[in-house]
């Protein structure tokens, strides 16, 4: 167990005179309420020239809220958002909350059949999706994943039917945009449509909720390639960013460039989260730019940046960076399995941030497992994750279950509140995650010193990072296969400059087929995200198996 750590904050934040274990709200509502009423005339979301108060933003989320009720949202519906960071996205998504659903944020990288997969899946009756974005219609997706070409549902299927054939639960779908397909209804209409609402009903209704509700599903991708969502509550999620604000220190004062994406866990909840706590400013940015991030940075006097190392490498070395001024960053929380002391020391000395931190955390465990705490020697905060956060425990075992020593790497387990209810709706899943004493297994291998810091030194479960994003080599392998041409496949992640890994195939062409590299590869960005698609594309005449019939993929490492 580990410590409070740092507490010299708390005068920051206010209050209405007694704080519980972690605030003065046991949900996110009555998070969103709290800060209206605290930090009313503070800025609370700046986009391009759309500058809103912390009083605004509380009444555009009662009024989504109202909407929500309007349309037949129920307590514990699970409502899905498919759009990049935005203030619609907060919006839609805390209007979403406060009415009482669970809230499932769907990855901007995701094809059509991909979210049609999560959407179904989930059961979500409620889609908030964004029109078009980086050149792509998500509604011409959706529709050609769900829409024209499948069959109607069978009646009594559950669901009362909606716009999409191939998504018989999926009620409703809402574009964020002045304009929608007629079978779906724009945000403009949908808001409108909750102006009968009065404030007493989203109020008792909201009402209804304790921290034990559902307050989301983030589904990630397992070692299965099957897409699990993770199930975490009102109560976790504010106790675990609650200490995550606290440890780093955010202020009232403080104005946070939120780029890492609103459908990780994350950006929705180190960002949104934490700045409702703290009365933060948020500026959403929709995708990373360098030249956007140096503009804002500058234009906005942001002072909080978390983002993974690339990132911030990427600032540092920008050929334009010195026409910029960046004084006001302070703090920047980072993390991967290798952040470069020389990254800390060029933030730190370069461009005078006074706090940086790494972390290590996953969705199953709310985000957040161990991180850095200020003051930690540069040499702790580039070479490992951290310690455990308050009220929760990590240790490594082996192979069979065996606690290890200190400084020999053993695959890391995490206990406490953080751990998620489990996955949703997939109860063997859950019980292959989480021990009957509550040990989440996470799958990553790690070491920890005699202080508690934890090095992650390797993944169990093959996942590796292609610019920040977390990639799992059999999800990969699954959706390859659907090619006609692909006989058997194999993916491992392999160092790439920019991006640090990418995905490299291994592939066992169908006797006769004309495939190639290039077919394969433009095959792919048609029919995955793009931080999926291989790179690299190697035919071979068969792929190195062990006597079980298992795919080595030592050996294919080894190759490379």
């Amino acid at each position: 167990m580990s410590d409070w750590g740092d507490r010299d904050d708390r005068d920051n934040r206010g209050g209405r005179g007694h704080w519980g274990p972690w605030g003065p709200w046991d949900t996110i509502p009555e998070l969103v309420r709290w800060s209206a009423e605290r930090y009313a005339d503070t800025e609370a979301v700046v986009e391009g020239r759309a500058r809103i108060t912390y009083a605004e933003l509380g009444a555009r989320v009662e009024r989504a809220a109202a909407a929500c009720l309007a349309s037949g949202t129920r307590r514990g519906d699970r409502v899905a958002v498919w759009a990049p960071n935005s203030l619609d996205w907060i919006v839609s998504a805390l209007g979403a909350v406060t009415a009482g659903a669970a809230l499932v944020p769907l990855n901007t990288r995701f094809k059509g059949t991909e979210a049609a997969d999560v959407l179904r899946r989930s059961g979500a009756r409620l889609l908030f999706v964004t029109g078009t974005f980086l050149g792509t219609s998500y509604v011409a997706s959706l529709r050609r994943a769900a829409g024209e070409g499948q069959p109607e549902a069978p009646a009594g299927g559950g669901g009362r039917g909606g716009p999409l054939p191939g998504l018989p639960e999926l009620e409703q779908v809402v574009v964020l945009s002045e304009d929608a397909p007629p079978d779906f209804r724009t945000w403009k209409d949908f808001l409108a449509g909750g102006e009968g609402m009065s404030a007493a009903e989203v109020l008792a209704r909201s009402g209804q909720l304790d921290g034990g509700d559902v307050s989301d599903i983030i589904y990630t991708s397992g070692t299965t390639g099957r897409p699990k969502g993770a199930v975490i509550t009102h109560t976790q999620t504010l106790r675990a960013y609650e200490i995550w604000a606290d440890l780093a220190g955010l202020r009232a004062t403080d104005r946070y460039l939120i780029i890492n994406p609103f459908f990780h866990t994350f950006g929705y909840k180190a960002g949104v989260i934490a700045c409702l706590m703290r009365g933060a400013t948020m500026i959403p940015q929709p995708v990373f730019n360098v030249e956007t991030a140096l503009a804002n940075i500058a234009a906005e006097r942001v002072s909080v940046l978390p983002g993974p190392p690339t990132l911030h490498q990427s600032l540092l070395d920008h050929p334009s960076r010195n026409a910029h001024d960046l004084s006001a960053l302070r703090l920047v929380v980072t993390g991967a399995a290798v952040v470069p002391l020389r990254l800390v020391e060029r933030l730190r000395g370069e461009l005078g941030v006074d706090t940086v931190l790494t972390a290590y955390g996953l969705s199953e465990a709310s985000g957040i497992v161990t991180m850095c705490r200020r003051g930690d020697d540069p040499s702790v905060i580039a070479s490992t994750s951290g310690r455990a956060i308050p009220g929760t425990e990590v240790r490594l075992v082996d192979a069979s279950g065996t606690p290890v020593p200190t400084g020999t790497p053993g695959e890391v387990l995490v206990r406490g509140f953080n751990v998620m209810r489990g996955y949703y709706e997939d109860a063997a899943a859950t019980a292959e995650a989480v021990s009957p004493d509550g040990w989440l297994g996470t799958g990553d291998v790690g070491v920890l010193d005699e202080l508690g810091n934890l090095r992650i030194t390797d993944r169990i479960k093959d996942m590796f990072i292609v610019g920040g994003f977390n990639a799992y080599p059999a999800e990969i392998e699954q959706l390859l296969g659907l090619h006609p041409d692909v006989r058997e496949v194999a993916v491992i992640g392999v160092p790439d400059p920019r991006l640090g890994e990418v995905a490299k195939a291994y592939v066992v062409r169908r006797p006769g087929s004309p495939l190639t590299a290039d077919d394969l590869i433009a095959w792919s960005r048609r029919e995955m995200a793009n931080y999926k698609v291989p790179r690299l594309v190697e035919f071979v005449q068969e792929l190195p198996r062990n006597a079980s019939g298992k795919v080595v993929k030592g050996d294919l490492r080894r190759r490379e």
